[in-house]
Parts: C-alpha cells; structure tokens; sequence
C-alpha cells in the first residue's frame, strides 16, 4: 500500500533508558555471540536488546534447528561459541544428535549409513570433483533447548551483561557520522540507550540502513536469499519407513517431492529431526522480502493455511510413514535467509572462494556450502562487516557485506556466529584501548579470539598450538579441485565473469563498489 499522507511528529525529549561500552541489537546467532564475546574478552558494561522473550533467532525461533558444515574432512573449522552451543546441549538427554567431533572425517560404510539420513551429517558428495564421503560435524538439536543454553551463557555474564528482552530498536542515534546509540520501543514507551560501540546484529540491516551506511537491497530473486520460511514440525511419523521407501521407489519418491510443493504452492521439503517420530519441514516463498510488511504476512498467512493440506497428502501418499501423523507445532517466528546486505570495506565475492583469498584481517575461517570450493574454508575478513562512512558500529551476522553470489553461502548460522564472536571481541577491544571500530588492533582481536577457541590461519598463537589445520588446508588445496574452481583458475576468471558464466547478475565489482 503507497502512504499519501504524512504524519509530522512532534518533538520530544526522550528519556534515556541506560548507558553502556557495547550495545548488542538483536539476539539472535550474531547478536549472543557478540555480547558473550565481549564479556569474555573484558567489556564491563554490556546491553543486548532482542525484540522477542528468548535468544537464537532464526536458530530457535526459527526453528532451524540444524547445523552444516562445521567441519572439513577431519577438522573442525568451526568452533568458539558455536561449538560451545553443542558441547552443551550433548549432556541434555535428547537434545542434540550427530557426529561426534571424535567422529567428524571418519569413512567407516555402517557410520556413514548411520548417519545417511540426518541431512548434512555426511560430507556434500554433488560436487564435481568432491572429496570421499565422509562423517561431518553437523548438528540437528532441539531449539527449545537450546533457548534454555543460551541464557544460561549469558546469565554467567551477567556482572557485565544485561538482557532486555521484548525491545525493538527503531532508529540509530547518529553524530557526526558515528552511531552513539538508539531510539527503541517496549511496553514501558520509547526510550534510549546511549554506548560507545553499537553492534547491529538485527539480521536485515536495521541500524545500518538508517545510520547512513551503503547497503545493498534484497539478494537476486532466483536464489536461496530471497525466500523466507515459516517452519514446523509434523509428529506421528516413521521416518525409517519413509527412508526405505525412497531408497526402493526413487521414481516414486521424487513425485512425492514434487507434489509436496504442488500441494503447498511453494518449495516444502521434510528433514529428520532430533527427536524420535518427528520431522520439520522447511519450506521457501520465492521473492519474498522480510522487511516488508505485506511479504512476512503473506508468508505466515500462507503456510499455516496449506498445513493440513499437506500432511492429508502425505499420509495418501506414504501411509506407511506417515499414517498417523498430526502437527506437532509451528515455529514461534518467521525465517528469513536475506533482506539487506551491507556493503562494507570489503565486499565477498565468489573470487574468495574459488581462489582461496587470505586476509590480513580474517575474523573466520569457515567450512561453507559451496560447490566452487567443495566446502573448503574460506577466510571471512573483519572488513565484511565493517561499514563504511560510519564510525563506532559493525554488522555481524547474515547481512554481512558480501555480493548477490556469496551471500547464499555466508548467511547461514556458523557464520553469523562467527562473525558476531569477532563483532563482540572487537568492540570490547576498540572500548578498552580507547580506539574506534575502523581502527582497532586487529591483531589483538584475532589473538583473542584464538584464546577463545576459534581457528584463524596464520596466526603465530593459533598455529604454535595447533599446525595441522593449515597443514590439512594446503594439503587439500583449499578444496579447489572441483572443475568450477579449476574453470576460474585457467581462465583468470573476476567475479564478474564467475557469476555471468553461472548464470548469476550482480552490479557489484569484485570486493569494490562500482
């Protein structure tokens, strides 16, 4: 709907709610670990703000509720805060499942069977030129469960955190091209907090977007971005039935999957869950923005509509596995895999994964779904989620800085939190030094985060303890031996003609604005 008519609101003065060193907007993957790094790293006074009553977003109130590619072949690239997730869980009856990280790399036929059916728990085999199947560090947990370890991560910072839930910013404060705060709203009225470093962690760019910081738009239309998700869970099924008969009917199986989305209107596929006799089922609405009002409506309206549709066609279909199957529940809140992109001082491309880029300033070295480099890690630079023209914010999470490519393979949980460690570790340094955020030491911050068990290559620290994951890269070739990777290599490939030659359009140059 177009607004004809505009409102002049009043000036007002507006009561300031609290002061602090760091002020985290948003709880969800990025936004925890960024507050979590921060106290850990020594920040006194920390605020994390989260407009609904429980931390994870997309991870719990989202109902993800899985989590690929952790590791590659025997190592895990991913760990600090994200692994601490699950080392946690795993002494709660029920509350995580997958390979062990003891387990991660292994080829043994009747493990790799175990694990067949829990997706991403096996090493991606659809690449071309892709390593030996093997076990991967993937994680399928309960996200009600994990809302409870979350908390409780926080609560044993809580001399130097402060969570207030049920809170939506609305607007930065900004001075002089620096981000000195923001404007929110609760039930007690519209207040303000004043801080040092703001770390935007909202997921779709709320604060940057309004604090004057370049950004770009809703990803490609075509791709995983640009979908968003209302996921739920289906009880009563027997998902070894369901599994025996795809393996025994492929033909059959794939016109189930077919009509799965025919019967909902849009993409629906189910996945095993964690929990005995229940699967979630993930779905995508096309061409959907979830910064717009219409689009979140239509995606939640839409698919609680088609629910019962599609569980009657399901039981028609594979009575055997899904004969008494019922709705379990829906999850509390709406997915979103992109709305905005920040274009920070470095913008990610596909040349930082078909050609093994190293950064001086990487934050993270992350396994990621990506068929150029068969998954291998590719180095995320503190500068993707540094915005330019604005001082004293950074922007960790899904709406990093990347292109309309590599968005689809950088937005997903470990590198939100990745990236929300690094956010947090680097304002909690900037504050106590006395720096800003575009200069930070950053080797300070890289050694701090390898003091919180997170990967980095090339850092003296992380490789005296531990050499074998450089060792394990080179020896690898940073997993660019797949034939897109080779293409790029032999032709001299920019990002520009990379994403051209498959059939992708961007009006970015490659890690530059135009």
């Amino acid at each position: 709907m177009l607004l004809s008519k505009y409102y002049n609101e009043p000036a007002a003065e507006i009561p300031v709610y609290a002061e602090c060193d760091i002020l985290v907007v948003g709880g969800g993957a990025a936004g925890h670990a960024a507050a979590l790094a921060a106290a850990r790293a020594g920040a006194k006074n920390i605020i994390i703000m989260e407009r609904y009553g429980y931390m994870g977003g997309d991870a719990t109130g989202g109902y993800v509720i899985m989590v690929p590619n952790l590791s590659w072949y025997n190592k895990p690239f991913v760990r600090g805060i994200q692994e601490e997730w699950f080392t946690r869980l795993e002494h709660i009856p029920g509350a995580a499942t997958g390979p062990s990280l003891d387990e991660i790399g292994e080829t043994d036929p009747a493990k790799l069977y175990r694990w067949s059916s829990f997706l991403d728990c096996t090493s991606r085999t659809d690449y071309e030129g892709a390593k030996p199947k093997c076990l991967s560090r993937a994680v399928h947990y309960e996200p009600n469960e994990l809302k409870i370890v979350m908390d409780e991560m926080l609560y044993e910072e809580r001399d130097r955190i402060q969570i207030c839930y049920h809170s939506w910013v609305t607007k930065p404060i900004v001075e002089n091209d620096a981000v000195r705060g923001v404007i929110f709203e609760s039930k007690e009225g519209r207040k303000a907090i004043l801080a040092k470093v703001v770390i935007d962690a909202t997921g779709d760019g709320d604060i940057y977007s309004k604090s004057g910081a370049p950004y770009a738009s809703l990803a490609d239309g075509t791709c995983r971005s640009s979908t968003t998700a209302l996921v739920y869970r289906i009880g009563g099924i027997d998902w070894n039935v369901y599994q025996e008969w795809q393996n025994a009917h492929p033909l059959e199986a794939a016109a189930f999957a077919t009509g799965m989305s025919k019967t909902a209107g849009f993409r629906v596929v189910p996945f095993q869950s964690s929990r005995d006799g229940v699967c979630w089922i993930d779905n995508w609405h096309s061409n959907r923005d979830c910064t717009v009002i219409k689009d979140q409506t239509e995606t939640e309206i839409n698919t609680r509509r088609t629910v019962h549709a599609l569980i009657d066609y399901m039981r028609e279909c594979v009575p055997g596995a899904f004969k008494h199957a019922y709705l379990y529940d829906i999850a509390p809140q709406l997915g979103c895999r992109c709305s905005r992109r920040l274009k920070g001082e470095y913008i990610m491309t596909a040349n930082d994964f078909a050609f093994a880029r190293e950064h001086d300033d990487v934050i993270a070295w992350h396994s990621t779904i990506c068929q150029i480099n068969d998954c291998g890690p590719v180095e995320i630079p503190y500068r993707a989620i540094l915005p330019q023209k604005v001082e004293g914010l950074l922007a960790p999470g899904r709406h990093l800085s990347t292109d309309d490519v590599a968005i689809d393979w950088l937005n997903l949980i470990p590198q939100c939190v990745g990236t929300g460690q690094a956010a947090g570790v680097a304002a909690a340094v900037a504050v106590m030094d006395g720096s800003t955020t575009h200069r930070v030491d950053i080797r300070k911050v890289q050694d701090i985060l390898v003091d919180q068990n997170v990967p980095l290559p090339r850092n003296a620290k992380f490789e005296s303890k531990d050499p074998s994951y450089r060792e394990l890269v080179e020896d690898k070739n940073h997993g660019l031996y797949t034939a897109a990777a080779k293409a790029a290599a032999a032709q001299g490939m920019d990002a520009r003609s990379f994403r051209q030659d498959h059939n992708y359009a961007s009006n970015e140059d490659d890690g530059k604005l135009v």
